[in-house]
């Protein structure tokens, strides 16, 4: 059985999480415009807010999983 593929938007906000947990900036978006842009930017925020919140790595790790 073929495997969805991810929704693209779903896939941004991740990505954007996962920059902002690396402490990458919001310029280094991949997306110039758009919905993906958006979610990008999104994740970007929560992982920026989790991060200056003081969450740990496993709480991170925990909270990607349930993305």
């Amino acid at each position: 059985m073929k495997r969805q593929k991810r929704n693209p938007n779903d896939r941004a906000f991740h990505k954007g999480y996962v920059a902002a947990m690396e402490g990458r900036t919001h310029d280094s978006c991949p997306h110039e415009n758009g919905s993906q842009h958006q979610e990008w930017v999104n994740g970007w925020r929560q992982g920026r807010q989790d991060y200056w919140n003081g969450f740990g790595r496993a709480a991170q790790a925990q909270r990607i999983a349930n993305m």
